[in-house]
């Protein structure tokens, strides 16, 4: 219990040269314009025996300081929390791969003579360029697509189709592409891409150079590569 003080002991104090003193500053404490407190000589706050401070007659709460009267002084806000930094950036997940499609057309004429299976040395040179090409793609399938002329009957130029693709598809697996990565089949003269440019041309049949020579497209084999891009 902190002892309060009277007027007559402060003129005690005074008296005895201690009121000087009264506007000194207890180390660390800021008491400038106040004498809630008795100071002593050396310029710190009196206490009793028992370490209580000494409090005038006019104090007031006011006045408090933490060394006397802890429980009046206003506490000090905490220090807020910095906020947490804010995490960093998940990184974005890697592009998928693209898929990689080649589709080539290759003219029956450039791979084979007419009306032949036999691969030309023109043909084998255009699918050695094909497979160094592929090693820019993680290979998936190889779809070979035999194509015939309307000369001759409907059931030849499917065989023959038939037969132009599966050259072209040993070719490539004797260039060391798995035999099951290659799809080859025959269409026959079922999708001629010449339309009607070459109707009513004379005779159908190989006698005719004219036909033959416009009807060169149909003669065809279509190679697609799919794959993704390395």
């Amino acid at each position: 219990m902190i002892k309060l003080v009277t007027k007559n002991v402060l003129l005690a104090a005074a008296l005895i040269g201690i009121g000087a003193a009264a506007q000194a500053q207890t180390p660390g404490v800021d008491l400038k314009g106040s004498v809630g407190y008795v100071i002593d000589q050396r310029g710190f706050v009196a206490k009793s025996g028992a370490g209580l401070c000494w409090r005038t007659g006019y104090w007031t709460p006011a006045m408090a300081i933490a060394e006397c009267d802890p429980d009046l002084v206003p506490k000090k806000p905490a220090p807020a929390a910095a906020p947490a930094p804010a995490p960093a950036p998940a990184p974005a997940p890697a592009p998928a791969p693209r898929p990689a499609a080649k589709k080539v057309t290759l003219a029956a004429d450039t791979l084979f003579d007419f009306d032949k299976a036999v691969l030309r040395p023109e043909g084998r040179a255009t699918l050695d360029k094909l497979v160094n090409d592929m090693r820019a793609i993680k290979l998936e399938v190889i779809i070979a697509v035999g194509h015939a002329d309307r000369i001759g009957s409907e059931k030849y130029n499917q065989r023959l189709s038939e037969r132009r693709s599966a050259a072209v598809k040993d070719y490539l697996v004797s260039k060391g592409i798995e035999a099951n990565r290659i799809y080859a089949e025959g269409k026959g003269e079922k999708q001629p891409v010449t339309g009607d440019k070459c109707v009513r041309m004379g005779r159908e049949d190989r006698s005719n150079r004219r036909l033959v020579e416009c009807l060169q497209p149909d003669r065809r084999v279509d190679i697609e590569v799919i794959g993704t891009q390395n």
